[in-house]
């Protein structure tokens, strides 16, 4: 019986499915071994694991066997943020524990990769043959002189050749960074000067949509502005002849050498990820080997349930933090899906087919996939065989609840919808998926174990039931160990800890509810603001994207200098649709009848697109300092956003209101 206060949910595990649930066999062995609650459930296990943190973290690690080639002294040594240190000692390798399904004779020939490109015909790659050619790539690297510590770049799309390239990298002790091809050579440049990569993995050009995108000449621009190179090896995946001075691929993955995993402290360099870095050059977010390791194998292997049998299946691109986490994967010996092309090619419910034909059992995507299926009216079940799909999980920005009624409707009653939420900052999680939890519409299961997540109003206080910054309280293995280039850290200090010294602040809003759940309400540094009253963007995106007319649309809230407020929604509208009296109506309206009369806009203008990062996510920042008069050259990097041209309709805009 659900209590007042404890609304029905959209989807619960049966009994069945929470006593086979891994996280059910760890709180049962952590209670056993390290006095965890055995009785309680989730709620119970998430507050011992922030309450007796080094123990968590110490089960973790033993739940998992992860291998310490040298012991750690102590799991948590320094507590403090930023600075924390962990497992002060231990060495081990990340590559190591990747490849280790592969020692295993029976897995052997399974697939530990599942390749698919626009055909949408799943290629295997063999644990046994992965694991062959990381050996053989990782010599290679060594005969060229890479050393523990050096960096490793990629300019490659979503294919096998790339997990190699990194797995090989983190064997060796390397420092692994990528960019995906549809990057521009200013944007691969703006991240990779930072870190002076000594080898870069290039690929010719990539297909997308349909078509053939050649890249050779931004390659050749890319070497000539990267001294550091010491080498470049060449990927022909549109089958042209390798430029001179670059090494084939296959003369480098060609030979059978046992891989050798170089032994790295715990918190040696893994990889380095990029902020968007749309108001200056990215931040260079540096991950260690032994952080990434345990945080990952927590995420995948408790929050995910994924194990042996499970196929995972993510869209994103190299550019995202997200591949990496996908790459993981093989954390937990499951079969890793790699997806190089459009999200929507030939038609919208790409991904579906996609997830049919590699028999995926956790689908992830965007929330703006799901919507824009639910938009083109896709019916998944109908069209498609989902029957091995247990769970679709979403990420990139909050899955309106249209989109958690879409999935339990268009896709399986019985589905475990996990919308999560976390960032590049930390390649993991804060809140989101809880295999024996139930679903609500809206919501995020739970803050994720070892997390202690909360919701703080201004003077730092945690609130619950109503909206408050997002904090966390207490280190995780997988917060940056550092910013590239910023050896006294006040850049990092000032990302995460300014407005609350000692205290993780993100820059989202969140909500935490009364039964342990996540609100998700947009970036707090693009906060709207009316007559003292608070509302994420997030919140009214969700409205105004239900209708049919809109196709996608930004929110900006100006304080003017006259002490006024201006709030202009722009709107992006489907082929054929008009914005007339009738439709800003209806916007209105919807946004008064919904959300509030407060956060009506103040006027609705069309555009012909909104402009993203180039990892997908709405710019907001940059468009309202292009609306405060900002030259464009000085509101955003040009080389982080998707379309620069249309940013010059906000500049404008800017110039007439004058």
């Amino acid at each position: 019986m659900t209590s007042a206060t404890q609304p029905e949910p959209l989807w619960a595990p049966g009994p069945d499915r929470i006593a086979a649930a891994r996280i059910t066999a760890f709180q049962a062995w952590a209670a056993e071994r390290h006095g965890a609650p055995s009785d309680g459930g989730y709620p119970a296990l998430h507050r011992w694991s922030v309450d007796e943190l080094d123990t968590f973290w110490q089960a973790v690690a033993e739940w998992f066997d992860v291998r310490f080639t040298t012991p750690y002294a102590s799991v948590l040594a320094d507590r403090s943020m930023p600075g924390a240190q962990w497992f002060t000692g231990a060495t081990l390798n990340y590559a190591e524990h990747a490849l280790r399904a592969a020692e295993d004779p029976a897995r052997a020939a399974d697939p530990a990769l599942l390749y698919v490109d626009e055909t949408h015909e799943p290629v295997p790659v063999t644990w046994a043959e992965l694991r062959r050619q990381v050996g053989s790539l990782a010599a290679e690297l060594r005969a060229l002189g890479v050393r523990p510590g050096d960096r490793i770049s990629g300019y490659l799309p979503n294919i096998p050749e790339a997990a190699v390239a990194l797995l090989a990298t983190a064997a060796v002790g390397g420092v692994w960074t990528s960019c995906a091809p549809d990057f521009g050579a200013r944007s691969v440049l703006d991240r990779f000067q930072q870190v002076e990569p000594v080898v870069l993995f290039t690929v010719d050009g990539y297909r997308y949509g349909g078509k053939e995108h050649d890249r050779r000449d931004t390659v050749a621009e890319l070497r000539a502005d990267l001294p550091s190179l010491r080498a470049v090896v060449h990927i022909p995946l549109l089958g042209t002849p390798a430029p001179e001075g670059a090494l084939e691929w296959s003369a480098l993955t060609s030979g059978d050498t046992e891989p050798v995993f170089e032994p790295v402290p715990f918190d040696h360099p893994l990889w380095v990820l990029y902020s968007s870095g749309t108001t200056g050059l990215p931040k260079a977010i540096v991950q260690s080997q032994g952080g990434i390791l345990l945080e990952h194998l927590k995420q995948l292997g408790l929050h995910c349930d994924l194990g042996p049998e499970d196929r995972f299946f993510w869209y994103t691109s190299t550019g995202w933090m997200m591949w990496n986490f996908l790459i993981s994967g093989l954390l937990t010996g499951t079969t890793v899906v790699l997806y190089d092309g459009s999200p929507g090619y030939p038609d919208t419910g790409a991904q579906w087919r996609i997830a049919e034909r590699t028999k995926a059992t956790l689908y992830g995507t965007s929330a703006a996939y799901v919507m824009a299926c639910r938009k083109a009216e896709v019916h998944p079940a109908r069209d498609f065989d989902l029957s091995a799909v247990k769970c679709v999980a979403t990420t990139g920005s909050p899955l309106p609840p249209d989109g958690f009624r879409w999935l339990h409707d268009e896709v399986a009653e019985d589905l475990w919808i996990a919308s999560v939420s976390g960032g590049t900052d930390m390649c993991s999680c804060f809140a989101g998926a809880v295999p024996t939890l139930p679903v609500h519409i809206g919501e995020l299961q739970a803050a994720c174990l070892g997390t202690d997540l909360q919701a703080w109003d201004p003077s730092g206080k945690p609130v619950t039931g109503e909206v408050g910054e997002l904090v966390v309280t207490n280190p995780m293995p997988s917060m940056p160990i550092h910013f590239w280039n910023d050896p006294d850290g006040s850049r990092y200090r000032d990302s995460y800890f300014e407005m609350f010294p000692g205290v993780w602040r993100h820059g989202d809003w969140i909500t935490i509810t009364d039964h342990g759940s996540v609100i998700i309400h947009g970036r707090s540094d693009s906060t709207l603001n009316r007559q003292g009253v608070r509302m994420g963007s997030a919140d009214i995106y969700e409205a105004v994207e239900r209708l049919p007319e809109i196709k996608e649309s930004l929110v900006i809230g100006l304080e003017e200098p006259n002490g006024g407020y201006w709030m202009p929604l722009f709107v992006h509208l489907v082929p054929g649709a008009t914005l007339d009296d009738g439709l800003r109506a209806r916007i209105k309206a919807t946004i008064r009848e919904e959300l509030s009369p407060r956060h009506v806009p103040d006027e609705i203008i069309e555009v012909p697109g909104i402009p993203h990062t180039l990892t997908g996510k709405r710019i907001e920042v940059p468009v309202k300092r292009l609306l405060q008069g900002a030259p464009l050259a000085k509101a955003v990097n040009p080389g982080s956003v998707d379309n620069l041209d249309l940013l010059h309709f906000y500049e404008e805009l800017a110039r007439t209101r004058g």
